[in-house]
């Protein structure tokens, strides 16, 4: 607040949105940067007033109702913490905070607001809502996880891998894309709101389609793959967690090989996050990610290129198209993954601009290792058409196309001596 030139910084929860022409309230998900300060996961109209050197406070909006179910009163395990004042009215924080607050009066300039400009438009300056010196102070800081927010996250992480394992079992009983999702959030005791993502839940060529959002109620006719990407929310922290299986009747005669390159993307995940540490530009090594996949490509016969020219030409780029990973906390792709200490943007690699985290890592940062290897029809149709066509075994990549594609994704927590893999000591404890 001193370098911002600030007495006080207020962070509001954000306010629900309403369907047009109806009372119908879309599924409401509070500001992040106020729920790094506070457990309240669907409070809405609620702000934290930060000064310094105070006790931090709460306009705890808590309305009478009979249309909804009222908030509960806060709870002493984190309210201990604050200063609770209740409001009655969603704009009550305004009246508070620039009447006489606690014998303090605000001018318009002496504080700024963090949430969303709609919710904050009228009570304060457009330069004084979300600035960009005092947000990226913010982000830098939540991207380094305190005990609190790790054991959130480690617990997401149990949730999900238990529901994991319940998806598992429902693609091998032979259900639906639409039943093995219903079977997941009954496993973690989840409603479609409450995940952190929407689930991608796909059969078969489905898993080549990176954000696939169906959910068939009908069953393919012959099963090939399971690609399930999935997580859970504690507190509002998330977990993000992929696997990948191919169907029991898959062999090396059936679908080319499909389980063995399952196995062999499991294996290089395993060493790229083995690799993780504190003082590794994660750049490097979504590089290194692109030349292990090659490899892999080139020992399976799909390419017929090194895999040194593969990633030289792009080729590479074609069967692996995504970033290997992101921060995660908050939001599943959470903040400051593209951000330097003071605010300043780092570059992407120029060849790769999906990369989502570009940071140097540190201690106390949490992200996710999530190669992939698909069969993307777009793409491998521009590569036969402007790229170097005889680079690629077309007959094996016809054989595999049914089955998708594959991605393997665990969440790892950075530490002093190298990392933690929260994912894979989860289901160790299954």
């Amino acid at each position: 607040m001193d370098a911002e030139n600030l007495q006080a910084v207020l962070v509001h929860s954000g306010t629900p949105l309403i369907s047009f022409q109806d009372d119908y309230e879309y599924a409401f998900r509070p500001n992040p940067h106020f729920l790094a300060w506070l457990p309240l996961t669907h409070h809405h109209d609620s702000a934290l007033l930060l000064r310094t050197g105070k006790k931090p406070c709460v306009f705890f909006y808590q309305p009478e109702d009979f249309w909804y179910l009222a908030p509960a009163d806060p709870e002493s395990w984190w309210a201990d913490h604050f200063d609770i004042q209740r409001v009655s009215q969603a704009d009550g924080w305004r009246r508070e905070l620039f009447s006489k607050f606690n014998g303090v009066s605000f001018g318009i300039r002496d504080v700024a607001a963090i949430g969303d400009a709609p919710s904050l438009s009228g009570s304060f300056d457009d330069d004084r809502i979300n600035p960009p010196g005092l947000v990226s102070r913010l982000q830098v800081e939540r991207s380094r996880k305190t005990a609190y927010e790790v054991s959130c996250i480690r617990e997401a992480s149990r949730l999900a891998t238990v529901a994991h394992r319940e998806a598992e079992r429902a693609f091998r009983e032979g259900e639906s894309e639409f039943r093995i999702h219903l079977r997941y959030l009954a496993a973690c005791e989840h409603s479609d709101a409450q995940l952190p993502y929407n689930n991608i839940i796909a059969l078969n060529s489905h898993g080549s389609v990176l954000h696939y959002q169906g959910r068939d109620r009908v069953v393919p006719d012959l099963l090939h793959s399971f690609l399930i990407d999935a997580g859970c929310t504690v507190n509002a922290y998330a977990s993000d967690i992929t696997r990948s299986y191919a169907a029991h009747h898959t062999t090396r005669d059936s679908d080319e090989g499909f389980a063995e390159l399952v196995s062999a993307m499991d294996t290089l995940q395993q060493s790229l996050a083995g690799a993780v540490r504190a003082g590794l530009d994660y750049r490097l090594l979504h590089l290194q990610a692109h030349r292990e996949i090659a490899t892999v490509l080139k020992s399976f016969g799909i390419i017929k290129v090194t895999a040194e020219d593969a990633v030289a030409t792009g080729l590479s780029r074609v069967f692996f198209p995504h970033g290997l990973g992101h921060f995660i906390g908050l939001q599943t792709h959470d903040v400051a993954g593209l951000i330097d200490n003071r605010g300043q943007p780092i570059a992407r690699p120029e060849e790769h601009p999906m990369l989502r985290l570009t940071r140097v890592l540190e201690v106390g940062n949490v992200l996710t290792i999530e190669p992939g290897l698909y069969f993307i029809e777009p793409l491998l149709q521009q590569w036969r058409a402007h790229g170097d066509a005889a680079a690629i075994d077309w007959d094996r990549v016809a054989a595999l196309k049914p089955c998708g594609g594959i991605r393997i994704e665990d969440n790892l927590l950075v530490t002093a001596g190298g990392s933690e893999n929260l994912t894979r000591e989860a289901f160790a404890k299954l």
